[in-house]
């Protein structure tokens, strides 16, 4: 089957087009590369497995009735999914471009949904103005603000890190999609996992050089690896998500496993 082009515009960041392929529409930002995803035929499934993986911080927090934010729409999968999945929860989606966010909502059936609410702003300034008002306000921040040539200048500093872990709950968690590019990704390893004093957790995306990171702040709880073995099971089931491979994953790739997540 060819590319078939749903939809194609262009604002002051560049192209943003739509196409469908196999029955999965595609967002893309002027490049081959896949910002989003959505299967035609299970349009509230999660399709990437990097987007899949962002998910993974379930295992260790299953909130309810709480606030997380989202930093990055796109295509609005991970804001669909978690409106239909954690139903009692908010999420604050922040969007640098109003176009894209139209586009979801038009063609990736992101909801209006009262549990929704979608910022168009720069993720810097955005998170300085919600500082002047509260702090610990979100029990999860998700970082999802990548285009073709990797994340936005804005955001890929430790000023706006630091910004972050002040606008997260004591007990809350960090979730950022890490692109192991090189000099970027190291750059961000060190700022973040400074701030966090090291209590993280990496999860590389097989396939990819997306590479999930979960940082947790100061006030996380601790689980002993029977109890996180038990609870993969349990949300397997729940959430049809790949927790038990999640688990092994975070063990295999993280020496600093024990000492992060886990108590006797």
């Amino acid at each position: 089957m060819t590319t078939k082009m749903i939809y194609q515009t262009q604002d002051h960041e560049g192209a943003i087009e739509v196409t469908d392929l196999n029955g999965v529409r595609s967002l893309h930002f002027g490049s081959f590369a896949q910002q989003s995803a959505m299967s035609l035929s299970k349009p509230d499934k999660l399709q990437l497995d990097y987007a899949i993986a962002m998910m993974s911080w379930l295992l260790f927090d299953e909130i309810d009735n709480d606030d997380i934010l989202l930093m990055g729409l796109g295509g609005g999968s991970l804001a669909k999914y978690m409106l239909k999945e954690l139903p009692h929860c908010r999420v604050e989606a922040v969007e640098y471009r109003s176009q894209v966010a139209e586009v979801a909502h038009a063609y990736f059936e992101l909801p209006r949904d009262p549990r929704l609410n979608v910022v168009i702003d720069d993720g810097a300034h955005y998170m300085r103005e919600r500082l002047t008002m509260q702090r610990n306000f979100y029990r999860i921040i998700m970082l999802d603000a990548y285009d073709s040539q990797g994340m936005a200048a804005s955001l890929c500093n430790i000023d706006f890190f630091s910004m972050c872990k002040m606008m997260l709950k004591k007990e809350g968690i960090l979730v950022v999609d890490l692109w192991n590019n090189g000099t970027q990704f190291k750059e961000l390893f060190s700022w973040i996992g400074g701030l966090f004093e090291g209590k993280l957790l990496l999860l590389p995306v097989e396939g990819t050089v997306n590479v999930i990171g979960l940082f947790f702040n100061e006030d996380f709880p601790l689980y002993s690896r029977k109890l996180l073995q038990k609870r993969a099971i349990q949300l397997e089931k729940k959430y049809d998500l790949p927790f038990k491979r999640f688990l092994k994953d975070f063990i295999k790739h993280n020496p600093n496993f024990i000492d992060s997540v886990t108590c006797v």
